[in-house]
């Protein structure tokens, strides 16, 4: 069942904060998010992903939010979770630091943007826009000048999956959100940047 299409006045967007967390689980579901990821796949090393447990990786995250750092924001349709973004200053995502394909453009500070979850009710209704314009905003307020994202930009006519395929954002979405390409590392997948 697809939800009515929101508008800007019915979403709010707050930090994931401790008492924030029971709202982030209850997005997630029993099944956290991506097959059990708990947007742990940019925080852990590969091997030590690779080798946690679901479990595992809801406690990793939960420990973040429970130290202080805030790894994402939550939209909000009235009071219920209806979509995440995870981001922070790019030094924070080891495997994003480590990574060939992705590697840095420069050596600018930057916030990167490493995934989007939206609840299935409220997918294809332009979330991703709003979302990023809503991690921009709490970039900014966080001293960030630069925010950087990873999206992919499907061939003409290919459709991405509601499910992990576009889990990192869509270009058009990124676009229409006021990021430049700044590169190409792949054919499919572009670095885009806004600058504050």
């Amino acid at each position: 069942m697809t939800a009515s299409p929101l508008t800007s006045a019915d979403l709010a967007f707050h930090p994931v904060t401790a008492d924030r967390w029971p709202d982030l689980e209850r997005l997630f579901g029993p099944r956290g998010a991506y097959f059990g990821c708990w947007c742990m796949f940019w925080r852990l090393r590969r091997a030590e992903f690779d080798r946690s447990s679901a479990e595992e990786r809801r406690t990793g995250l939960k420990g973040l939010v429970d130290s202080g750092q805030v790894p994402g924001i939550l939209a909000y349709a009235g009071d219920e979770p209806i979509a995440w973004v995870s981001l922070g200053p790019r030094e924070s995502f080891l495997p994003l630091e480590r990574s060939r394909t992705l590697k840095r453009v420069d050596e600018q500070p930057v916030w990167a943007i490493v995934c989007f979850f939206v609840a299935k009710p409220h997918r294809r209704q332009g979330l991703m826009v709003r979302l990023l314009q809503g991690a921009v905003a709490y970039a900014a307020s966080q001293g960030a000048q630069i925010v950087e994202g990873y999206p992919v930009d499907p061939d003409e006519g290919h459709r991405v999956s509601g499910g992990s395929e576009g889990y990192m954002g869509l270009a058009s979405a990124f676009r229409k959100a006021g990021f430049v390409e700044v590169a190409r590392p792949s054919e499919n997948r572009m670095v885009m940047r806004f600058s504050i």
